[in-house]
């Protein structure tokens, strides 16, 4: 996946509560085994009315935010089933991070995984970036991994928490199974300085 370092972009605020996964990708978009497409499917039942024709009122569709990486999502974003298809279509969208006041742990895990860093902040960093982006659509938000730093629009900073494990496979751009590879030369040399003990009966 691709490493995550620093990103500066535009924001969509979605200000609905308990976003579950069937709402972020319907289950008739999980027949594939890959994430090509995905991001058509994002928010689908939202995007498009019962013809298929792109509802103007969702902030997907509207023109303001047309180009926005990062997503401004409400509380208990991810909810429901699990499904790395969530993330996958986010990322496939052009997202790259998603700020909530909370996420459903599954969605996260999910999240972290696969390269989408969810950001949690508390309630009023969330309302007050929610009404910078009200007054100036097209206001930059830039998220500093490293530094684990939120800035807003105004120029404010917000400082968001993250295990460090997950924040070093992201900095990494590394799956679990990636960093425990790019690792194996150091693994190896340990199982060679300790060998397992034989066993007598």
């Amino acid at each position: 996946m691709n490493s995550f370092t620093s990103h500066t972009g535009t924001a969509l605020p979605l200000r609905a509560e308990n976003v579950d996964t069937d709402q972020i990708i319907p289950a008739r978009y999980l027949t594939t085994v890959t994430k090509e497409g995905l991001g058509e499917g994002l928010f689908a039942d939202w995007r498009r009315d019962a013809a298929g024709a792109l509802r103007p009122d969702f902030p997907l569709n509207q023109p303001q935010y047309q180009g926005a990486t990062i997503l401004i999502a409400g509380p208990n974003f991810g909810c429901g089933s699990s499904r790395e298809h969530a993330p996958w279509a986010l990322l496939g969208y052009g997202f790259r991070a998603v700020i909530s006041t909370s996420f459903a742990d599954i969605f996260r895990n999910n999240a972290l995984k696969n390269g989408l860093l969810p950001i949690v902040v508390d309630a009023a960093a969330h309302r007050r970036l929610l009404d910078l982006l009200a007054a100036d659509p097209a206001g930059q938000v830039t998220v500093d991994l490293a530094s684990q730093t939120l800035r807003l629009p105004d120029g404010s900073a917000v400082i968001f928490p993250i295990d460090g494990f997950s924040k070093d496979c992201l900095l990494e751009g590394v799956d679990q199974l990636g960093y425990l590879l790019k690792r194996e030369a150091r693994i190896l040399a340990y199982e060679a300085a300790h060998p397992a003990p034989v066993l007598t009966i």
